[in-house]
This record gives C-alpha cells, sequence and structure tokens, in this order.
C-alpha cells in the first residue's frame, strides 16, 4: 500500500498565525505552511490564514486536534491526509512563466519558454522547499525596485539576506550585478539557492551559505531582506552595519500598517528613506499585479528602498 501522510489544517486569524504555528511545533509538528490569499495553494477567506501543519503518523496528529480544541477559543482543526509521494510535485502544476519585472520572466525548469521580447531576461527558478517563488508580493515589490535601480545596481555587489530560493540574488545578478551573497538560516535551503544559479550559468557569482547577518564581516553598496517586519525591526542595526556609505537597503516583508514604524526605526540610524512600493497615494501600485500578488487580508504588503549617507544626494520616488 502507498504511504498516507497525515496533515492537520485550521483556519486562523492572520495576527495570531505565528503564535499558533508556534503551538503547532510544540505539539510536534515537523513543518507547518502557512496559505493565504498571496500563496500557490490559497488558504482562508480574507483576514484569516490556513497553517497546515504535517505530523509523524495519525496519532500525532489527533493529539494535536484534540489540543487545540481546547484552546480559549477553541480552534476547530480537521485532520487531511495525502496519499503516495505524488503531493511532492503537485505545485508544479500552478507555477507556469510569468513577468516578475518589466524585464525579468520567471520561467519553471520544465517548461519549453520562447523569449517575449528582445530585452527579456528568462529566470530559471524551482523553489524547492525554500520561500521564493516570485509570486508573492514581498518578493515581487523587491525586484521591481532592483529592476528601477539596474544602473546604480550594475557592477555592484549585493547581499541577500533571508535568501530563501535565491530569486533575488539571481535577479540582481541578471539585472547586472557583479556578485551576490546569499544567506539564510535555514541550512536546507542553500542547496536551493546552488542549484537555482547553476541553472542559470551565475553559479561562479553566487557565494551561498547558511547563516545570519549579524555574522557578516564587511559592508556591501547593496542589501535585500525580504522576511517580515518583526524580524525586521529588532535587525535594523545590523542591516544598517553591514551597508557601504551611500549604500541601498531594500526591506520587504511588511504591511501598510507596519510601514511607518519601519521607516521611523531605519531613519533613526540614520538611514534615507528614498521610495516606498507601492505608493501609499496608489496602493495598487498604480498597475495590475498577475493572480496572486493580492493584498493580505484586505491590506497590502510594501517594500521600502532606503539610502546610507555617504554617497551622492537621492529624493524620494
Amino acid at each position: 500500500m502507498e504511504p498516507r501522510y497525515p496533515f492537520v489544517a485550521v483556519d486562523v486569524p492572520e495576527p495570531e498565525a505565528d503564535e499558533i504555528a508556534a503551538a503547532l511545533f510544540e505539539l510536534g509538528a515537523t513543518g507547518v505552511e502557512q496559505r493565504d490569499e498571496q500563496t500557490l495553494v490559497r488558504g482562508a477567506r480574507s483576514g484569516q490564514v490556513t497553517l497546515v501543519a504535517s505530523f509523524e503518523d495519525h496519532g500525532e496528529a489527533n493529539a494535536a486536534i484534540a489540543a487545540l480544541a481546547e484552546l480559549d477559543p477553541p480552534l476547530a482543526a480537521r485532520l487531511e491526509e495525502v496519499v503516495g509521494d505524488a503531493w511532492r510535485d503537485a505545485w508544479k502544476e500552478h507555477f507556469a512563466p510569468f513577468a516578475l519585472t518589466p524585464t525579468i520572466t520567471v520561467v519553471p525548469p520544465w517548461v519549453d519558454h520562447a523569449p517575449r521580447g528582445e530585452g527579456e531576461r528568462a529566470l530559471l527558478l524551482e523553489p524547492g522547499r525554500a520561500f521564493g517563488t516570485g509570486l508573492h508580493a514581498t518578493t515581487a515589490l523587491v525586484a521591481e525596485l532592483l529592476d528601477e535601480h539596474a544602473a546604480e545596481l550594475r557592477g555592484r555587489e549585493i547581499l541577500d539576506v533571508g535568501t530563501g530560493s535565491g530569486i533575488l540574488a539571481l535577479v540582481a545578478l541578471l539585472l547586472g550585478a557583479e556578485r551576490a551573497v546569499a544567506i539564510d538560516n535555514d541550512d536546507d535551503v542553500i542547496e536551493v539557492v546552488r542549484e537555482n544559479a547553476a541553472r542559470n550559468g551565475l553559479e561562479g557569482r553566487v557565494e551561498a551559505s547558511a547563516g545570519v547577518v549579524e555574522a557578516v564581516t564587511r559592508r556591501f553598496p547593496w542589501v535585500v531582506a525580504n522576511i517580515e517586519a518583526r524580524v525586521l525591526r529588532p535587525m535594523a542595526p545590523e542591516l544598517a552595519r553591514v551597508l557601504e556609505p551611500g549604500g541601498w537597503l531594500i526591506l520587504s516583508g511588511i504591511l501598510e500598517s507596519e510601514r511607518d514604524d519601519l521607516v521611523a526605526r531605519y531613519a533613526s540610524l540614520p538611514l534615507e528613506h528614498v521610495a516606498t512600493r507601492p505608493d501609499p497615494a496608489s496602493p495598487r501600485g498604480g498597475a495590475p499585479r498577475p493572480a496572486g500578488r493580492g493584498d493580505a487580508g484586505g491590506e497590502g504588503w510594501v517594500a521600502l528602498l532606503f539610502r546610507a549617507p555617504g554617497g551622492a544626494s537621492s529624493s524620494p520616488g
């Protein structure tokens, strides 16, 4: 008989997702996936997310469901199963080529793709178990800012903190960056980064390793960090430390409601806030986005561009 894998699925309010995910790990989950309106597999209704936790056996899964039901207020979790191993590649059915920026198209390596224009650059990408297909707004907004500032990026080095699949490091290289250093605190994703670099003939220009920004000992003219606001806030001094004078910093993983707090935090270092994408005056960014890049629970994502003092002057964009 084919193996059966138990999962526990539960719909929770978005602000409580991290806390409940941590509780699922404490109950024995081996992994927790979060589904919302931006993920390939959509989650719960607006304002909520679906947490899908994997367990080693049905006994642990059922015990977790019982524990969630005893919380105050109780959570109604449900047991789901997948049979066999075909589920591991099922997500590929939803991953087709798409324009990440005006000049870069993300292409799954299993799809034949003919360039749509003379200036198009194809980025062959398979995320594996790592975050970063480009379909999520937090990734796309950083890529758009890098594309807009390709002239300043050209020939420079970039540090990608929390690299995931390596997508932003690779985007920077396709846009003209000379070299990328990609770090992540998840050891498992580093091989994914290296494989994606090799697919694009960029392995000689990417240095990927497991680590944290606190361990970085030198400065970079460009730094990107697509993580979460709750992580970016305490990380601010370290991200500023690894930025060269006049260097550029892009932050993402930030909801509109978190924008002002993050701007104030980084401006106090001091860094100059150069731009927000999408522009707050135009919540949809002035242009439609592909499916999967909408608002989070009715609230949009933003990316922030900062510049360290010491370089040429810059003005808000």
